[in-house]
């Protein structure tokens, strides 16, 4: 996040104290959580050393973290920290928290699944289900996009999150429910992120899966929020799954979200803050467990797509992208934390404001990995790096 955001985020936050925002992010309560008590949840080899690594970073100022790890040994579910600072609630696996940009990994499932039906095709134009008069006014609009241009983020679309009337309104009105169209003002008669060459480039950005979601309306003639859950959300059984602002978030059972506002360490709770969560890129909350369900059906028991589908999703740029390269709706991460053969995940990053999450499984270790924490790291401050450091460690257990 650029420092004058964040000097703006300061100035808003001393013109808004005095006011209350809608309590929509309900706090937490002690759970009674089976992931604590019952023994087959710590069966991992490596359990005691994923607890002790997550205590250690908590120590260093990560508010609150859950982990679930799975691989040939067993499970690992734990958590450290709080899940509500104020009122004093440790965090637990079963605490439901944001998982950001993982909605982006759920949603474009979902596109593989209506194109698995025939009700779209990844390289269809986007203008055939968004209007001229939109796409006219957005940089590289009138280029031949497709959706799969959406997905592997090779658009070079303008990135909506990072524009500085974007976060201007964000800050005058926290907790507001954004529509695709309040969102699109901010990306119109902006200049592209780069030039549209999809072959040779790619890059992130959040608008793609903007535009994705309005692509899936237009499609299927229904909310994306529905498509959501009748693809993904619902025949796995997510109980624990919600896309916020469409669906009711539940009246306890939230992690409180915190960020170190003015870099001077101390962690500022900004739960109630919406950066444009609903339209497609952002808004689920969820747990480790759901998380772990919904990556395992996907790439270990295979119930959610087809094997062409899967291998159409597990294409990647050859740009490498903050250490990461990009697939159709998925990463290919952790590339550089040992052997490159083997030593890689497959999975989404979640990076919000008060929120993160990373949601993989590496394949070549058979194991599953699941990390919320209560922390924004889209935004830059000292806890970010410790963050990173952390997610690199958990990693190089897995790969040990």
């Amino acid at each position: 996040m650029p420092k004058i955001l964040i000097r703006l985020i300061v100035i808003a936050m001393l013109l808004i104290t005095s006011q209350a925002c809608e309590n929509e992010v309900q706090r937490p309560q002690v759970m009674v959580c089976p992931f604590e008590t019952d023994g087959i949840y710590h069966e991992n080899s490596k359990s005691e050393e994923y607890q002790a690594l997550l205590d250690v970073y908590v120590k260093r100022g990560i508010p609150g973290v859950a982990l679930l790890v799975k691989d040939n040994s067993g499970f690992y579910v734990g958590a450290s920290g709080m899940a509500d600072i104020k009122n004093g609630i440790p965090m637990q696996p079963c605490h439901i928290s944001k998982i950001a940009s993982v909605t982006k990994f759920m949603l474009g499932i979902s596109v593989l699944r209506l194109q698995e039906k025939g009700i779209l095709s990844l390289d269809d134009p986007v203008s055939k289900y968004i209007s001229g008069d939109k796409l006219n006014k957005i940089s590289n609009g009138n280029e031949p996009l497709t959706i799969r241009n959406l997905m592997n983020h090779t658009a070079g679309l303008y990135e909506v999150i990072k524009d500085q009337d974007f976060y201007l309104q964000v800050l005058n009105n926290p907790s507001k429910h954004w529509s695709s169209d309040d969102l699109l003002k901010y990306v119109y008669h902006k200049n592209a992120a780069f030039d549209f060459r999809p072959a040779d480039t790619a890059g992130y950005s959040n608008t793609n899966y903007l535009l994705l979601s309005m692509v899936i309306e237009s499609a299927t003639g229904m909310p994306h929020s529905a498509t959501l859950h009748a693809e993904v959300i619902d025949p796995l059984g997510l109980g624990d799954t919600y896309y916020f602002w469409h669906d009711a978030l539940p009246e306890k059972g939230i992690a409180q979200g915190y960020y170190d506002l003015y870099n001077n360490g101390e962690l500022e709770n900004l739960s109630q803050w919406n950066t444009g969560s609903g339209n497609g890129y952002g808004g689920v909350y969820s747990t480790v467990w759901d998380m772990y369900k919904f990556i395992d059906a996907l790439f270990v028991q295979k119930t959610l797509l087809s094997q062409e589908s899967l291998d159409e999703m597990l294409v990647f740029h050859p740009d490498i992208e903050s250490r990461k390269l990009l697939g159709v709706s998925c990463f290919k991460d952790f590339i550089d934390i040992g052997d490159p053969s083997k030593d890689y995940a497959w999975g989404h990053r979640g990076r919000d404001l008060s929120y993160s999450a990373d949601l993989f499984y590496f394949p070549e270790h058979e194991t599953t990995m699941a990390l919320i924490v209560n922390y924004g790291t889209d935004g830059d401050s000292p806890l970010r790096p410790v963050f990173n450091e952390m997610r690199d460690k958990i990693a190089k257990l897995i790969v040990r």
